[in-house]
């Protein structure tokens, strides 16, 4: 399955492509958008890697990878949602990491938590995944805020077993995880929906009521 263009009520997610090179570099040049994961901004040929890794990222799993995001005034950020990696996540079937990176003129806005609640939909509805995580510093608030709009809930603190080639502002605190399950999620889905439809049964009592004459 390759990866589809998605869409929520005010974005559009497009797979990343050779294109968007220029996209990620202006995103990755900003030091405030990289305090958490570098420490500084980027250079042009650090970002030229980074945008092959995704790239190549995308070609392990079928359907998973990075998806560049659009609202209609321009280009917001890229998504990810990919196989586990690296030495803080065991390589388990069925599960994927989730994670955002916008540009700063965008934050505060909601639009990680909702393209992060796309990216969680489509894992599990379309891809079938048993499990969604994601990882972030302690000391990442606004990350952690956003996982927690996502639906997602802390599952565990813990020290990294990588390296960070450069100073990183609050490695010392260590790493944080959140998750949520397939099964959490479809209990959600199924309560909302119920919801739903008591909302819309009220609405429909409230409006026979307003037509029976005095």
């Amino acid at each position: 399955m390759t990866q589809p263009t998605l869409h929520t009520r005010r974005l559009t997610l497009v797979p990343l492509v050779d294109e968007h090179l220029e996209l990620e570099v202006e995103l990755d040049s900003d030091p405030e958008v990289m305090r958490y994961l570098t420490g500084r901004a980027l250079t042009r040929a650090e970002a030229e890697r980074a945008h092959h890794r995704r790239r190549a990222a995308a070609r392990k799993v079928p359907g998973l990878g990075f998806w560049v995001g659009f609202a209609e005034d321009g280009f917001v950020g890229w998504w990810i949602l990919q196989p586990p990696h690296g030495p803080d996540q065991p390589n388990i079937a069925g599960e994927a990491d989730l994670g955002y990176r916008l540009l700063r003129c965008r934050w505060r806005c909601g639009y990680a938590s909702e393209g992060a609640k796309e990216l969680i939909r489509y894992g599990f509805s379309n891809l079938g995944l048993n499990r969604i995580f994601a990882q972030t510093m302690a000391a990442n608030t606004a990350s952690r805020a956003t996982m927690a709009a996502a639906g997602l809930s802390f599952v565990r603190a813990f020290i990294s077993a990588g390296t960070y080639e450069d100073a990183v502002f609050g490695a010392e605190q260590g790493e944080v995880e959140y998750d949520i399950t397939q099964a959490k999620w479809q209990q959600r889905q199924a309560t909302a929906l119920e919801n739903q439809q008591q909302a819309s049964l009220d609405r429909c009592t409230d409006s026979t009521r307003e037509k029976r004459p005095g």
